[in-house]
């Protein structure tokens, strides 16, 4: 009998007080930022099963403290980085409290910090070689905005020199903006199975749709998934900043005890039209030819649907999970 899936292993790892714990409630319990100040901090190890399309996540929330961290890297070793695919590795981007620009205060525990990740990349080296390595420079809303891309970069390179042949990718995220989201994002973007296969079919949908833009996200983190345009748009941060307005307006209706379903955006300029896609996902729509009737792109989503369904049938690895 063939075994379950015991899904994908991502370590969430980063010394106490660095901010784990909040940002995976607002990523998958729908905290607002400001109610994670009554979260308490991780002891031990907190498992979580959590889903992500209908990709299971074996999240471990590795608490900070400075007796745990030395465990992890001495007789834990073993049982935490194996088979791991991910790790998320958080640091503070300033140690002092807000208001407080003295940096000279914050080097030992900066120093601290890089420590714990040399180990922890060296152990990952070890027991999974091929794991991906995220590192969310966070509470970066703590930095003045005029020093944010130096402290990010000095991060960054310091990261990158320790891991040296990793996979790694640096992000600048706060609780309080869509940087989170962004970050998020790319780090489940990275679990979900032949990708591009999935991108060619958005850029179908885009193409029969006749639209700007086609953007896929995911039903309840409302995270990026993927999308496809088949025109230059401004805005880098589009798609973390709808991710945010989207998952604040859908508590704003559980508060009512009503759900979000789906809603259109219409000016001079575009129509956007947000609505469920296939059952772990929803889908956006940016049209901006005037010709282009919002009954053509249903019926076009419509078919759409029958046709990834198809897909899905025909064994697609990335179908089931939408």
């Amino acid at each position: 009998m063939a075994q379950p899936n015991p899904g994908s292993k991502v370590l969430l790892m980063g010394r106490a007080g660095a901010g784990k714990t909040s940002m995976k409630s607002i990523i998958f319990a729908n905290y607002l930022a400001r109610d994670t100040a009554r979260l308490h901090h991780t002891n031990f190890i907190e498992h979580s099963s959590l889903r992500f399309l209908n990709l299971r996540l074996n999240l471990w929330d590795c608490g900070g403290q400075d007796v745990f961290m030395e465990n992890y890297f001495e007789s834990q070793r073993e049982m935490i980085f194996q088979n791991a695919e991910v790790l998320i590795y958080v640091l503070v981007a300033v140690s002092d409290k807000r208001g407080n620009a003295d940096t000279s205060k914050s080097v030992p525990a900066e120093g601290k910090d890089l420590n714990y990740f040399t180990h922890a990349i060296e152990s990952l080296r070890q027991w999974s070689p091929s794991a991906r390595v995220f590192c969310l420079i966070h509470k970066l809303d703590l930095v003045h905005e005029s020093k944010r891309a130096e402290v990010l970069r000095k991060y960054e390179t310091d990261l990158m020199n320790i891991a040296q042949g990793v996979n790694l990718k640096c992000f600048g995220t706060s609780i309080w903006d869509d940087t989170l989201f962004k970050a998020w994002s790319q780090i489940v973007y990275s679990l979900i199975p032949s990708i591009d296969q999935l991108e060619l079919q958005l850029k179908h949908i885009c193409e029969v749709c006749e639209a700007d833009e086609v953007v896929l996200f995911e039903k309840n983190t409302f995270l990026l998934i993927s999308h496809s345009s088949r025109r230059a748009i401004a805005d880098g941060h589009r798609f973390e900043k709808i991710s945010n307005i989207v998952k604040q307006f859908k508590l704003s209706c559980a508060k009512v005890k009503t759900s979000f379903r789906s809603f259109q955006v219409k000016n001079s300029n575009f129509s956007a039209t947000i609505e469920p896609f296939l059952p772990h996902s929803f889908v956006m729509v940016v049209v901006s030819d005037p010709q282009v009737h919002h009954a053509a792109t249903s019926a076009n989503l419509w078919a759409a649907r029958s046709h990834l369904a198809e897909l899905n049938k025909q064994g697609a690895p990335w179908g089931s999970h939408l």
